[in-house]
């Protein structure tokens, strides 16, 4: 330099043409480097540095094409760095190379060919998605969300009007479709499921849609929304639709609600009735078997006694032609028991009432009076 040519230091002599050298008037003492009062010598500095890049760098180092072939190397190695990624488990890396797909990477530590050779999509491929068709969250509580008529009004089949308001829940089930086969995958779930689900309620009446269909509606949204999603090669998995109110449109739910109540009570009813059927009926047919085994017990009988007396008549019989004289009277005798067997009885010896004088006596009351006796 054109004004410190003395050494590392500086020329500190009083032929010098530093100022501060003027200044004090003669000689002075040397000074480290860094003192305000001397200028560092650049050149020196400049020639220790280029020495110490030369010992980093053994050989015919330190010249300007060296340095630049290290600096192109070193531009080298961090673009070939740049490839590093990091897939977390909820992902999964897409390798993309010149915008073709080559290969799909698990969670972990990866690598590609740095861009513009090969370049990584990560998508969400873990987590559930939620879009609400029918009504808009207020932030306050689900009571007071705030309805959307013209996604939750549907035509039913029987001509009636009710809203519903559901939420459709989905997740990615091919990543490389998820990517590259929709634009707009929220809306492209949210139009797919309002269709469905417009389709399956024009199908059913309004009755059963406000009670008992609602989980049939859910299974055969879920079922035809993914039917579309897949013939639309979305790559989305629909797992669950989610009915969250079902009702008839505002101004007409207190006629709606009586004839709920209506209902209620006429099936109240029908119960009960079905509870009375089913106590009297069983008795009913009971005592119908009871009087059924009777009856057949009865016929048995009946048969019984006539084989028994038309048995009994031929044996009579029998005996009658054998010897008529001898049955007769017996069956003169034996009618004769049973005739009197229960009657009351009064002795009257023939050799007393044969002087044509019939005593009266009270014989009547004299038996009754004895069998009563004590």
């Amino acid at each position: 330099m054109s004004w410190n040519n003395g050494g590392p230091w500086g020329n500190m002599g009083g032929g010098g043409n530093n100022p501060s050298n003027n200044s004090g008037g003669g000689r002075g003492p040397n000074r480290p480097m860094g003192n305000n009062n001397q200028e560092p010598d650049i050149d020196e500095w400049l020639r220790k540095s280029r020495e110490q890049i030369r010992q980093a760098f053994p050989g015919n180092q330190g010249s300007p094409r060296r340095l630049i072939s290290i600096g192109i190397v070193a531009i080298i190695l961090i673009w070939l760095a740049s490839g590093f990624y990091q897939v977390s488990t909820n992902q999964i890396g897409v390798v993309l190379r010149f915008g073709q797909v080559v290969r799909m990477e698990q969670a972990g530590l990866r690598y590609h060919l740095p861009e513009p050779i090969e370049m990584v999509l990560l998508p969400d491929v873990k987590s559930i998605r939620q879009i609400k068709i029918g009504f808009r969250d207020t932030g306050v509580d689900s009571d007071s969300n705030l309805s959307v008529d013209g996604e939750s009004r549907m035509l039913t089949g029987d001509e009636n009007i009710v809203d519903i308001g559901f939420s459709v829940f989905w997740s990615v089930k091919n990543a490389e479709d998820y990517l590259f086969n929709m634009r707009n995958p929220d809306l492209t779930v949210r139009l797919a499921s309002e269709s469905a689900i417009r389709e399956i309620v024009g199908r059913m009446q309004i009755q059963p849609i406000l009670t008992e269909k609602r989980s049939e509606i859910e299974r055969e949204t879920t079922t035809l929304v993914q039917a579309m999603l897949d013939e639309y090669k979305a790559g989305i998995v629909v797992t669950q639709v989610q009915l969250l109110n079902v009702t008839p449109p505002l101004p007409v739910v207190d006629a709606f609600n009586d004839v709920q109540r209506a209902r209620a009570d006429g099936e109240r009813l029908r119960n009960e009735a079905e509870a009375y059927r089913n106590d009297i009926v069983p008795r009913a047919r009971g005592e119908a078997a009871k009087m059924l085994q009777d009856a057949e017990g009865y016929h048995d009988q009946v048969i019984s006694y006539a084989k028994g007396d038309a048995a009994r008549f031929e044996s009579v019989l029998a005996a009658y032609q054998q010897a008529r004289e001898v049955t007769a009277t017996r069956l003169y005798f034996e009618a004769m028991e049973t005739v009197l067997k229960s009657a009351n009885k009064v002795l009257i010896d023939p050799a007393i009432s044969k002087g044509g004088a019939m005593p009266i006596l009270p014989l009547q009351d004299f038996v009754r009076n004895r069998a009563t006796a004590p």
